[in-house]
């Protein structure tokens, strides 16, 4: 996954390279762009049936440099992601999300779609407003399970240029009076 802040180097192709994005980035930034505080995240990750300490949430919000900094699995990010789902959507009937082991970028997008509500028009929307296009046919595969043909791997730019959408659309709408 890429850094959103990070600073692209110039490769010797002409292409750009960002350093890669952790879950811990991918954490910070949803909590950056939902204005989230601390008792918040606890609540998530326990919609998520994991009952988190305000010491695991600032650990895991603290930058790699910093000495006190826990890294976050993808059972742990899974975990949040889900308790954000039920957060954002409600609690469903039946049997509840399993928070998986590993979590791809595909699965990453996945949740994040399910968690906003989020329509393919919508989506189409949040990379148009950082200047990213992306076709209809293009996000289909990115949504679909791995066992389809039509599937494509979401590469780190693609997500990391989705959470930017998020950031633009939703963090901007928080700061709105009334």
């Amino acid at each position: 996954m890429i850094n959103l802040n990070a600073k692209p180097r110039d490769l010797k192709d002409g292409n750009k390279y960002y350093d890669s994005m952790t879950n811990n980035d991918i954490l910070r930034k949803i909590r950056y762009t939902l204005d989230l505080n601390d008792a918040s995240m606890i609540e998530i990750f326990g919609l998520g049936d994991f009952i988190a300490k305000r010491s695991d949430v600032s650990d895991w919000l603290k930058k790699e440099e910093d000495p006190l900094y826990i890294e976050l699995n993808d059972q742990m990010l899974a975990t949040f992601l889900n308790g954000l789902i039920i957060h954002k959507r409600g609690k469903r009937d039946g049997v509840q999300m399993i928070a998986e082991n590993e979590l791809s970028n595909n699965l990453i997008l996945r949740k994040l779609k399910i968690a906003f509500d989020l329509k393919t028009d919508e989506i189409i929307e949040l990379f148009n407003l950082v200047d990213k296009k992306i076709s209809p046919h293009e996000l289909s595969a990115f949504l679909r399970s791995p066992e389809q043909k039509q599937y494509r791997p979401c590469n780190d730019q693609y997500l990391r240029n989705f959470i930017h959408g998020l950031q633009v659309k939703f963090r901007d709408n928080n700061n709105d009076p009334g």
